[in-house]
């Protein structure tokens, strides 16, 4: 029976403590932890050669880790500069050519921001921008994700997100569950806050895209403005608090792919997770 996967962006501070040096020993430590999913952390740019990128591949593959890809957090899709929106395309392009030796089925795309102009403006931008992706790249096996975010003035609210991804197939809703949480102050406080939110993208999308959902989780420090920090999991003032979340998966057999960004602990956190659904296994 298929059930939710778990793992971490990029490693966390136990994973450099014990000795390990490289990514390419990534695979095979989460693997011997019991997680089954890494997030490869491109956000300050693709950095690393191709060999290395094939390398921890088929380390992931050896190992049984399901790989995404976050992309550089300076895309911008709804950038009022067009020169820049459109050296977005450059950067995904480059980022599915990543995922690609990396065996991964997933890249992660940031909304865009609507800080300057109006959501309306914003949305018109990043959906042209979309476009363009579609027209070049929209035959790609690789999800294009993009993913719900943490900032008031982001664009990226769960109905913006899904209504993006109706651009073109090759999009798909990476919901960060706290994100959503610092921007509405404090949504989720029982298993049917998280449900809803599983509900409305079947309504948008349909059941499959609700039920194989990529996810991001962690708690995080919000202000009025939203997210202001990522925690672990051992915060008891800010959330959410996962075990709602993990009722609704199993209640409803729901196979997320769900990558931990806490602050330094997102193995062991997104261990905790998967204990917390499955149980000792």
């Amino acid at each position: 029976m298929k059930r939710a996967t778990f793992g971490p962006g990029g490693n966390s501070e136990s994973f450099y403590a014990q000795g390990m040096k490289s990514t390419l020993q990534a695979p095979g430590w989460l693997e011997k932890m019991g997680l089954d999913a890494y997030e490869y952390q491109a956000g300050n740019g693709l950095r690393t050669g191709e060999a290395t990128l094939r390398a921890i591949g088929e380390k992931a593959k050896e190992h049984g880790i399901l790989m995404s890809l976050h992309t550089p957090y300076f895309i911008s899709l709804s950038g009022v500069e067009q020169e820049k929106r459109l050296k977005s395309l450059d950067y995904i392009r480059d980022s599915l050519a990543a995922a690609e030796l990396l065996g991964a089925d997933t890249i992660v795309v940031h909304s865009g921001s609507a800080a300057k102009i109006s959501r309306e403006e914003a949305m018109a931008l990043a959906r042209d921008t979309l476009e363009r992706v579609a027209d070049e790249m929209g035959e790609t096996p690789i999800h294009i994700g993009l993913e719900t975010m943490g900032k008031i003035n982001q664009l990226g609210t769960l109905d913006e997100v899904l209504d993006l991804c109706k651009v073109a197939k090759c999009f798909y809703p990476v919901v960060d569950f706290g994100h959503l949480n610092a921007c509405e102050l404090g949504y989720f406080t029982d298993s049917d806050s998280y449900k809803r939110i599983f509900d409305r993208i079947g309504e948008v999308l349909g059941d499959d895209y609700a039920k194989n959902l990529h996810c991001h989780f962690s708690k995080i420090e919000y202000t009025k403005a939203g997210e202001k920090k990522h925690l672990t999991f051992d915060d008891t003032q800010y959330g959410p608090q996962f075990e709602p979340l993990g009722e609704v998966i199993v209640k409803y057999g729901l196979t997320p792919r769900i990558i931990c960004e806490s602050a330094g602990t997102m193995a062991e956190d997104a261990l905790y997770m998967k204990k917390a659904c499955y149980g000792e296994f």
